[in-house]
C-alpha cells in the first residue's frame, strides 16, 4: 500500500523524512501554496529553495503528467528531496543542485508555475524566473518576515506582475503537551502570487 494513497494534497508532516534544521512547509501551508500555484495536469513547476521536498512530492503526485524541478543548493538537502520522492513513489521530480539565480539558465524547460520558497538575493531570483516564465504563467513566493515581504512585493512590482495577491496564513493545530491539549501556532507565513500577462 502506498504511503499516501489519496488524491488530495495534505500529506501529514511526519510522513516525510527530515533533517534537523532543514525547512519543511507545514501541511496547512503546503495545501495553501498548492492551491495558489493553480497547477495543471501537465504543468512544469520550478520549486526554488525546495528544502525537505514537500512541495515537489505533493505537486508530483497531483500532476503525474507534469514535470517538477526542485532546486536546492545543498547536496545533503538535495539527497533528502530525492529520498522523499522515493518514499512516495514520485517519478516526475528532477532535483537540481545549485544556487539560484545562477543555475536557472541551465534548465531546459520553461516553467508555467514557479514557487520561490527561499534564496537570496530575492529580487535577482524573481527577475531570472520572470524571464523564463511562460506567458500566463504564475509565480508564488513566500516570506516569513516583513523584510522578505517588502523585498518580494517590491520585486513583483518592478516586474509589473499582474493580479498580485498577498495572503498571510495563521493556522493553529491542537497538540498534546504533557497532560494537556493546547492550540499551537504553525509558523505564520506570507504568500505572494501573480501572473505573467502580456
Amino acid at each position: 500500500m502506498s504511503l499516501w494513497p489519496y488524491v488530495t494534497p495534505g500529506i501529514p508532516d511526519h510522513l516525510f523524512e527530515r533533517i534537523p534544521g532543514i525547512p519543511l512547509s507545514k501541511r496547512e501551508v503546503r495545501v495553501l501554496l498548492l492551491s495558489i500555484l493553480r497547477l495543471k495536469p501537465n504543468s512544469v513547476l520550478w520549486d526554488i529553495g525546495a528544502g525537505t521536498g514537500t512541495i515537489p512530492v505533493e505537486a508530483g503526485l497531483l500532476c503525474p503528467k507534469g514535470q517538477v524541478i526542485a532546486i536546492e543548493r545543498d547536496e545533503e538537502v538535495a539527497s533528502l528531496i530525492r529520498r522523499n520522492c522515493d518514499r512516495f513513489g514520485v517519478k516526475n521530480v528532477e532535483v537540481i543542485e545549485g544556487s539560484a539565480p545562477a543555475c536557472l539558465d541551465n534548465l531546459k524547460d520553461a516553467p508555467d508555475c514557479v514557487c520561490v520558497e527561499g534564496g537570496q538575493p530575492i529580487k535577482e531570483i524573481l527577475q531570472a524566473v520572470w524571464q523564463r516564465l511562460q506567458p500566463e504563467g504564475r509565480i508564488v513566493a513566500t516570506a516569513t518576515n516583513f523584510e522578505g515581504l517588502y523585498a518580494i512585493s517590491e520585486g513583483l512590482a518592478e516586474l509589473q506582475v499582474r493580479n498580485i495577491e498577498v495572503v498571510q496564513s495563521a493556522v493553529n493545530r491542537l497538540e498534546t503537551r504533557g497532560s494537556r491539549q493546547v492550540f499551537a501556532a504553525v509558523d505564520p507565513i506570507f504568500v505572494l502570487s501573480g501572473e505573467k500577462v502580456d
